[in-house]
């Protein structure tokens, strides 16, 4: 689509409540997302078991600690390449532009799983996703907070109700393809991602015109002087990881340690050239500080949460009793228990926000709270430890899962909207790839741990990941004001 296609009105998003009582183009977003959630995590519902199951059962036969790892890693690697789609948004193409593409290349890469057969349709499919949907994270949730002022009480609600989008297509997704995976096989549950991301990538070039015009600005425009040096980086980067993989040094064993290490040096890096930049303001200076602890926090509570994909998905295949009257549902399913949660209760969350206005609890609270509930759904686990293979009934971990539910609502919604209020003006979309690079350190992470777990020992590591989970977040809460007073009169 032109430049000359893109041009449009200003749109007024302070008095717009079109959208259940937010900026009508909050739906334009709402819809791609909810769309690429649906083919992200339909194929991720079905993506370890795919690594691991036999060749007899329509799998790849890969050791589960290993499948594990790797998808862990790639989860890693979704959350990393948002500094790509972030960094092409603020400096190059600005943040409307780069979503558009990143959707784009995320349906290649559902096609390339659907399509090509073996390891072949795994690399090529991985890499496309995982560079697609960071792209598009970043700036789905950079363009969410375009539409609101700074201090527009309406903004965590608008958050929550986007989160809600995100989580329509996340309930459905692993649904369908895991009926598509056990009725016709793996290659018709990855086409279905692809159809689902099709169907949001049509939808959004539809409203893409109504956003603000704030969501298609450069806000650290790069000068053209210096496109040359960073393409020749970007072809070195390449060609260092080529060289990597093929003498062996990254390996489908310790692809998760090296997205770790990746994301750390990454990660300060980050806050380095952002506290650094002469760009930013004093005050814009103590947010990006304060922002340190929430970050840290942020990362051990997705290394609990991501095991949603690696751990819970092992338990559900080896734990849970999935019977349903002399029918066994597809492990997939498992994963469509805490988005129905989502939906139930994030209106709910925004309505309590929303009511609560000024005196509602601050963002390092809502950060301690949600990592001290995410401890106490692993120790729930320990209610059924040393059972018999699938013994665990599924009411059980449909309560587990609840726990999560309350624990996400608490802290990821919030991290969302945090990172857009804390960002520095020239740093507007990498701020939010900086709060995905905790999401990535915390995914790869998951992967790691769950090579740790086992039946045999579920009960010992169900009760340590547990515990350190509940000290992180009571020390965050015991430290909250000093947090507060860095973040400057936001909340």
């Amino acid at each position: 689509m032109s430049d000359s296609e893109q041009v449009t009105q200003p749109h007024d998003t302070r008095n717009d409540r079109g959208f259940f009582g937010q900026p009508r183009p909050l739906a334009s977003v709402f819809g791609v997302e909810m769309w690429e959630r649906f083919s992200f995590y339909g194929m991720q519902g079905i993506l370890l078991i795919y690594l691991y199951y036999s060749a007899e059962r329509g799998g790849l036969g890969v050791p589960e600690a290993t499948a594990a790892g790797i998808v862990g890693a790639y989860g890693g690697a979704v959350y990393f390449s948002t500094i790509l789609g972030a960094w092409l948004a603020d400096r190059v193409f600005g943040s409307e532009r780069i979503l558009f593409w990143s959707a784009v290349v995320i349906m290649a890469g559902h096609i390339s799983l659907a399509l090509l057969p073996g390891f072949t349709g795994v690399i090529v499919g991985l890499i496309c996703v995982a560079i697609g949907s960071g792209g598009l994270k970043a700036n789905a949730t950079r363009i969410v907070g375009t539409l609101y002022d700074e201090h527009d009480p309406r903004r965590d609600a608008g958050f929550s109700l986007f989160y809600l989008g995100i989580n329509l297509g996340a309930f459905l997704g692993p649904l369908l393809t895991g009926l598509l995976q056990t009725t016709l096989g793996f290659h018709w549950g990855f086409g279905l991602a692809a159809v689902g991301m099709a169907i949001g990538l049509i939808q959004y070039s539809f409203g893409r015109k109504r956003l603000p015009d704030r969501a298609r600005e450069v806000p650290h425009p790069l000068p053209r002087s210096r496109y040359p040096l960073m393409i020749v980086l970007a072809i070195v980067a390449v060609v260092i990881l080529v060289v990597l993989v093929l003498t062996g040094l990254i390996n489908a064993d310790n692809i998760a340690l090296w997205v770790i290490g990746l994301v750390v040096a990454a990660a300060i890096a980050y806050f380095v050239v952002i506290l650094g930049s002469r760009l930013v303001s004093a005050d814009e200076r103590s947010r990006v500080v304060a922002f340190i602890p929430l970050f840290i926090v942020n990362a051990v509570f997705w290394s609990l949460y991501q095991q949603q994909f690696t751990v819970v998905t092992i338990y559900s295949d080896k734990r849970l009793n999935r019977d349903i009257f002399g029918w066994e549902f597809p492990v997939s399913w498992v994963q469509s228990i805490n988005p129905i949660f989502i939906i139930v209760l994030s209106g709910v969350f925004a309505a309590i926000w929303t009511k609560w206005g000024e005196k509602q609890p601050s963002t390092p609270l809502k950060f301690a709270a949600g990592t001290v509930f995410m401890g106490l759904a692993f120790w729930l686990f320990l209610i059924w430890a040393g059972g018999g293979a699938n013994s665990t009934p599924v009411l059980a971990i449909v309560g587990i899962l609840l726990v999560f539910t309350v624990a996400e609502l608490l802290i990821s919604p919030i991290g969302l909207s945090a990172s857009t209020k804390l960002a520095p003006r020239p740093f507007q979309a990498q701020m939010v790839a900086l709060y995905f690079l905790s999401v990535a350190l915390g995914t790869a992470m998951a992967g790691q741990l769950a090579k740790l777990y086992s039946p045999d020992n579920e009960g010992v590591y169900f009760s340590i990941i547990g515990l350190v989970a509940v000290i992180v977040g009571v020390a965050l809460a015991l430290v909250s004001r000093w947090v507060l007073r860095l973040m400057r009169g936001v909340r």
